[in-house]
């Protein structure tokens, strides 16, 4: 198991997590900034969050779309830049590596200082829009032990978003979140079908009752519903509502994250 303290983090109180999504990586559709401009403003958007008190966040090439399965060395490179530069400014950092780019986001955290990384794709098979993806737990946590990545927490999602689960049908979100923590994850990750959609309180809490390990939000979070999860979930990911006009391609908007970290602290703040 991981010696990571993000998992027992979580445990002993709630955090927000802000996502910071790279600009295009070189070699995408949508690319078009050097290296250092895409850290540049990575590091503008860190910043936005650490001034509004949320000190943790995670990384993600969301603007590489349409995604494919894997990333070139390339897309490695500039997002262990981006986690390392994030570091330096005092934050705990997250890295997920689009699509299903497992080891890569374990390399990129074990190298850059980051505390965990999101996963796709970790028990059970699952079709997602980029195509079948085979469940990865048995070779990601040997990779993580042959690299010494021990202290990076794995937290994978439990029947993603952006995926047909038609194949695991059968299998219930309770019992896929066993499964997920009988294969060694450090917490599980709970979503709606889609980016900013958000995810059914009913599945938070199933999953929050199936088995002892945190539990994360994944999609949908505003101040608006922050206080639904909360008696079900240990951490709250935020991409979407932090935008300008609620939509995740769009620039951060400091006021929303003030008011997000505002809603969050007057709910941590309750006896």
């Amino acid at each position: 198991m991981t010696s990571s303290p993000f998992p027992a983090a979580l445990r002993t109180h709630k955090q927000l997590i802000g996502m910071v999504h790279l600009q295009a990586l070189p070699g995408t559709p949508r690319a078009s900034l050097s290296p250092a401009e895409i850290v540049d403003v990575a590091v503008q958007e860190a910043e936005v969050y650490r001034d509004a008190g949320i000190g943790t966040v995670m990384v993600e090439n969301m603007h590489d779309v349409p995604y494919r399965k894997g990333v070139g060395p390339e897309a490695v490179a500039v997002a262990a830049l981006a986690v390392a530069a994030i570091r330096r400014l005092g934050l705990e950092c997250g890295v997920q590596l689009l699509a299903g780019a497992n080891r890569e986001s374990l390399a990129v955290a074990h190298a850059a200082g980051a505390s965990f990384v999101r996963v796709e794709g970790f028990a059970y098979g699952q079709i997602s829009d980029e195509g079948y993806f085979d469940a990865c737990a048995g070779d990601l946590l040997r990779y993580r032990r042959e690299i010494g990545a021990e202290a990076v927490a794995v937290c994978p999602d439990v029947k993603k978003k952006h995926a047909s689960h038609a194949i695991t049908a059968d299998v219930d979100i309770a019992e896929a979140a066993r499964t997920t923590a009988f294969f060694l994850a450090d917490a599980l990750i709970v979503t709606g079908s889609a980016t900013g959609v958000p995810a059914a309180v009913a599945d938070a809490r199933a999953v929050d009752a199936a088995t002892s390990l945190p539990v994360l939000i994944g999609s949908g979070i505003t101040p608006d519903n922050l206080a639904d999860y909360w008696p079900y979930a240990d951490g709250f990911i935020v991409g979407s509502y932090v935008k300008q006009d609620g939509y995740w391609g769009n620039p951060l908007c400091p006021d929303r994250v003030a008011r997000l970290a505002a809603a969050f602290q007057r709910l941590a703040d309750q006896p």
